[in-house]
């Protein structure tokens, strides 16, 4: 309740209680008349008008088919696909069901975006640092590789890949003979036209405990750079984090692996025939893909990476280096840190539009799932409405997924006012 303090003619303070006044009453035309109510009343009209636009137009689709003698149903996904595809993620087959087929294309869509971001970011940080070297050669290099990369479209790289793949690369059947026209890097490796086969890991016993330390060491490697970064500027002391950052990575999975009795083998591709058997192969769509949407996605992070740079005053790099910080340390510790906050949200756009490009997998037969249920499904079953509103959904969910993550981390690193 106010009080209201008055001074009198003789000197004593008078106090006078002020009660508030009654509310008023809430009445219908407040909705209107009233700024409270007002925006909310508005709003309220706009959506109840978006939700009878949408009725409209689906009950007029719904009539639309009706008449047609058509009918949106889904049972299709059930009935056998019919058709291989030569790379998947999980077991499959011709007689699996359209499904399946559709599972293993959203698989092998996400398996490309998630390799094309994390290459795509490591050439584009390093091309947007090195841009601004003091090294005029150096600068030009990564200057030429932005404007050149970023001004031809990505299905022409992913065609010149894949071509040059198949063209320069050695037949499976050069790794023949005594005396054989190419051979396998390591002894374990090999490069062809048909793509890239590695060795494949065996899991016994006890391997997953293995993973699981790996893992765990990840995560404990971001602990101790993030409590050597706190410590650094909390009270000056700089640890190293280079090899500590090592020795937390690989030395406790080593010692799991030997305790455990080695549970992890591997199986090593062998020529039989015409084509290699065992091991891993990466197909060359797939190398294609990866590498065309990664130059050419890489190039729009450099600049955006030297963007966020450029927008760093000068003066905490001068302040960082008379601390008697090496560049390398100012960079990561000074100047990278705040120019996140200008490079996380344009980076948001570029991983989006990874996932979208990858759509063009199917210039060079690489079975996503816009090949998958957007094509050979569409065609034999001829559902074009249901394969095309799965599309839709996929990649809207894919793409709010990717926008929600990285904007939780771009929260985390804003600037926050106290």
């Amino acid at each position: 309740m106010p009080v209201k303090i008055k001074v009198g003619t003789t000197g004593k303070i008078l106090m006078t209680i002020l009660t508030d006044p009654p509310r008023e009453s809430f009445r219908l035309s407040m909705l209107i008349n009233d700024t409270r109510y007002r925006s909310l009343t508005f709003q309220g009209i706009a959506l109840l008008v978006l939700i009878v636009a949408f009725a409209y137009l689906a009950n007029n689709l719904l009539t639309n088919l009706a008449a047609a003698g058509l009918n949106i149903a889904y049972d299709f996904l059930g009935s056998p696909a019919g058709y291989d595809i030569n790379q998947t993620l999980i077991e499959y087959d011709s007689q699996s069901s359209n499904a399946r087929a559709a599972v293993v294309g959203i698989l092998n869509t996400l398996l490309v975006a998630f390799l094309a971001c994390i290459t795509a970011t490591v050439f584009g940080v390093t091309a947007g640092v090195l841009r601004l070297s003091n090294n005029w050669l150096v600068s030009k290099l990564m200057a030429f590789y932005v404007e050149i990369f970023r001004n031809i479209p990505v299905l022409i790289w992913i065609i010149i890949i894949f071509t040059i793949m198949t063209a320069v690369m050695p037949a499976p059947r050069a790794f023949r003979g005594d005396e054989p026209e190419a051979t396998m890097l390591l002894g374990s490796i090999a490069f062809t036209n048909r793509g890239v086969y590695l060795p494949a890991p065996i899991w016994g016993p006890g391997s997953m405990v293995v993973v699981a330390t790996f893992f765990a060491s990840i995560i404990g490697v971001f602990a101790y750079r993030r409590y050597a970064t706190n410590l650094l500027y909390a009270t000056g002391k700089l640890l190293p984090t280079g090899w500590p950052s090592l020795a937390i990575l690989f030395v406790p999975s080593l010692l799991v692996f030997v305790v455990m009795g080695r549970p992890i083998g591997l199986d090593y591709p062998v020529l039989g025939g015409f084509n290699f058997s065992g091991g891993i192969q990466i197909g060359a769509p797939l190398i294609a893909l990866w590498f065309a949407l990664s130059i050419y996605t890489g190039a729009f992070i450099a600049e955006n990476v030297r963007a966020g740079i450029q927008a760093v005053s000068k003066g905490q790099t001068e302040a960082a280096s008379a601390l008697g910080l090496r560049p390398g340390r100012v960079m990561n510790l000074v100047v990278l840190p705040q120019a996140l906050r200008v490079i996380i949200p344009p980076l948001i756009s570029q991983y989006l539009n990874i996932t979208k490009n990858s759509s063009l997998a199917i210039a060079v037969g690489y079975a996503d799932i816009t090949a998958t249920l957007g094509g050979i499904t569409l065609n034999q079953t001829g559902r074009a409405i249901e394969c095309v509103l799965l599309l839709m959904l996929f990649y809207l969910t894919i793409s709010l997924s990717i926008s929600a993550i990285m904007n939780v981390y771009n929260n985390s690193v804003k600037l926050k006012e106290r």
